[in-house]
């Protein structure tokens, strides 16, 4: 789906025009855009979460001449689908995923052993007197 058709489908969903929809698209992505860009995640909850993301300055290799080359450390945009939208397009991976977590707590770490306690230390004995003959 392209941004053309998601016009269209929102024109149709909710009885606008296609003037407005595609107003409504714009305003959504160029708020998005400029809140990512400001450095301020964006997390519409059941569909996922826009946020801009560092990446270190790295070596790269040209392929074309066989150097190493610089890449520099640069500032890129990403989403991280929720769990509704991930179990939307997988179903079965969500179903996978939920039965994971109940094995998951069960292998939990078993309780500690109480320490043992050290044994009192016994009283010091009297030195008996020899007898005398």
């Amino acid at each position: 789906m392209n941004r053309i058709e998601l016009v269209e489908k929102i024109a149709t969903t909710h009885n606008v025009s296609k003037a407005e929809a595609a107003r409504i698209v714009e305003t959504v992505t160029s708020s998005i855009v400029a809140a990512v860009k400001k450095g301020d995640p964006v997390q519409i909850v059941g569909f996922g979460t826009f946020k801009q993301v560092a990446r270190a300055a790295r070596t790269g290799f040209n392929p074309s001449v066989g150097t190493k080359i610089k890449i520099a450390a640069q500032k890129v945009p990403k989403f991280v689908p929720g769990a509704a939208f991930k179990a939307a397009v997988d179903p079965k991976a969500a179903k996978r995923k939920a039965d994971a977590k109940p094995a998951a707590k069960s292998a939990a770490k078993p309780a500690a052993k109480p320490v043992a306690k050290k044994a009192a230390a016994a009283p010091a004995k009297k030195a008996v007197a020899a007898k005398k003959k």
